[in-house]
């Protein structure tokens, strides 16, 4: 199979979509399943380019074009226009890292799926996502050969919500990172900070999480300190700014985005994570942090039960004197929070990327399967 994949969201600081699209392609590349595929990822941008040794990491090729990001958005979404066969390639297969298609004159198509956000809080989201995804992502997404998922969540809601067959959704699943130090022993360190990772907006609920940082602040000067690890969004000004006043000037460190050579090292130092999203596709820090042995408390919405499972707490997102009592929980009784890091490190093992590249591959099979199928029907009897 001739395969192109999306790379743009990973093309720069790799946040949730990027990590997962970076991480999928070259566990697919290097499953002795794909043996035999032509892998290439798309890439596009003004001014960025692919890393150097991005290829090799990959295992695939490159097709780089310097065209700015926004107006492909708006001529691939609005226009579905120009095809990729335009753009000097060519692929049996065309994988969007997002719910709206690439544009092919002949390829099968398939979508990719993180979560439903855009349609149930459209006012928390920014840019492209609020002016095309509630708009378009219904028709694309039925109109999609194959549609991949990153959880059971996501799956239950592409069906319910726009009517996709069971048959059609595949659900690739991220797989935990590889660490050179953590992994081996539950990482509780008595004098380790409460750690956050992820992008700083709206739906993260960094606001709560303050509020309940504030909580433990005031009743004990001794709480550990508040780390936030991610990029910060216009949604975050209000919350920084509270960094600056008392009570939590000095005990809030805004680390901004962490790239992945200084990721083990900013979970090596957590107590605990904490992840009070109202909405989750999946969770990749949650995974990240069970993997490491780090205890977790996350928020009872979306995927985040799927994925923390009995390995960890919890808790109403709406509710800051709960998340508050469930965080100082994990800081003050050690036997508790060695209880979840151990059960996280099995929790673990139920993900893995080659697993997400197997059932990728069957997505793929699948697309290929029903482009044909369509084709037929559009050219009627002989």
């Amino acid at each position: 199979m001739r395969i192109l994949v999306d790379y743009r969201p990973a093309l720069r600081q790799r946040s949730g979509v990027g990590e997962y699209i970076h991480n999928l392609v070259r566990a697919y590349t290097h499953h002795p399943i794909a043996a035999g595929d032509d892998v290439a990822v798309f890439t596009s941008s003004w001014k960025d380019r692919p890393a150097e040794g991005l290829s090799s990491e990959l295992g695939s090729r490159i097709v780089d074009r310097r065209i700015p990001v926004r107006l492909l958005n708006f001529a691939w979404h609005r226009l579905e226009w120009p095809p990729i066969e335009m753009l000097g390639a060519t692929a049996d297969i065309v994988h969007a890292a997002h719910p709206l298609l690439m544009p092919s004159t002949s390829a099968a198509q398939i979508v990719t799926v993180h979560d439903l956000f855009f349609l149930t809080k459209p006012q928390s989201t920014r840019a492209e996502v609020r002016r095309d995804y509630p708009d378009l992502a219904a028709r694309h997404v039925r109109r999609a050969d194959a549609v991949v998922a990153n959880s059971h969540d996501t799956a239950s809601l592409i069906e319910r919500t726009f009517g996709v067959a069971k048959t059609r959704i595949h659900v690739c699943s991220p797989g935990p990172p590889s660490w050179h130090k953590l992994g081996h022993t539950p990482n509780v360190p008595a004098d380790g900070y409460v750690l956050f990772v992820g992008t700083l907006e709206t739906r993260k609920n960094i606001g709560t999480l303050l509020d309940a940082y504030t909580t433990l602040v005031e009743r004990d000067s001794r709480t550990p300190a508040l780390v936030l690890a991610g990029r910060a969004t216009p949604d975050a000004a209000a919350w920084l700014q509270r960094l600056s006043r008392a009570p939590l000037a000095g005990r809030v460190r805004h680390l901004g985005y962490v790239p992945d050579a200084e990721r083990e090292a900013t979970y090596a130092g957590a107590r605990l994570l904490v992840m009070p999203s109202q909405y989750e596709g999946f969770g990749i820090p949650v995974l990240e942090a069970m993997s490491a042995g780090v205890p977790v408390v996350a928020a009872n919405r979306g995927a985040l039960p799927e994925v923390l499972g009995d390995a960890g707490t919890l808790v109403d997102p709406d509710d800051a004197d709960a998340l508050a009592a469930a965080m100082h929980r994990m800081l003050t009784d050690d036997a508790f929070a060695r209880a979840c890091a151990q059960r996280g490190f099995e929790r673990a093992r139920a993900f893995s990327w080659e697993r997400a590249a197997l059932t990728l591959h069957g997505a793929y099979e699948t697309a290929l399967v029903n482009r044909r199928d369509r084709r037929s029907e559009t050219a009627g009897p002989t």
